[in-house]
């Protein structure tokens, strides 16, 4: 379980293909070189939880299925690319965004993005499967980092970015027209199952 919070941005060294070259091996460089990473952990990388099958100082190295490179933004990662990290959370730990699985729903993609005051209001679409799911005030992780819907219209959704969080995760990087990787909020995902039930 992870909180949305990311705490470094990493940067993918080297793309080896694995399993008949349809799964893929990826070593991501950390901010984290103080830190011991144990293989066996999970790691949210661009909000997908992968485990880390090998270590060393200042990076680790994951293996993802071909199911997840063609349901997330993994398949069209490339050596420099950067991706926000998060370690797991702790029992004790500050819950400072929202519940996060590291389980992405799906892939969207940036509309837009607009000064607003001293913030930037963000457009994002999504697949209409998941457009249910999202709601004004909810949350939803968007690679990985925790944010609260404002509006929804449709397919779309907007949220307001601080220029702390443009800074230490990848959203300085995204552009319109970018993918991003989408995790609705987990109580969304029951509801909709209850409902579904009766």
């Amino acid at each position: 379980m992870f909180t949305g919070i990311v705490t470094g941005v990493g940067t993918v060294r080297a793309l080896t293909p694995i399993g008949a070259g349809t799964d893929m091996r990826l070593v991501i460089g950390t901010p984290w070189a103080d830190v011991a990473i144990p293989i066996g952990a999970s790691i949210a990388c661009a909000g997908c939880c992968l485990t880390a099958v090998a270590v060393g100082a200042d990076w680790f190295a994951v293996d993802a299925s071909a199911e997840t490179l063609s349901k997330t933004t993994l398949g069209s990662w490339r050596p420099g690319s950067r991706l926000n990290l998060e370690r797991p959370l702790r029992v004790g730990d500050e819950l400072g965004g929202h519940i996060v699985a590291g389980h992405v729903d799906g892939v969207g993609e940036v509309v837009s993005v607009q000064p607003e005051n001293g913030s930037s209001r963000w457009l994002f679409r999504v697949p209409e499967s998941l457009a249910r799911f999202i709601a004004p005030k909810g949350s939803v992780a968007i690679d990985g980092v925790s944010l609260t819907v404002n509006e929804v219209d449709g397919v779309s959704f907007g949220v307001n970015i601080i220029p702390h969080t443009t800074a230490v995760t990848t959203f300085g990087d995204l552009r319109p027209g970018a993918s991003v990787n989408i995790e609705i909020d987990t109580l969304a995902r029951y509801v909709a199952r209850l409902q579904e039930w009766q």
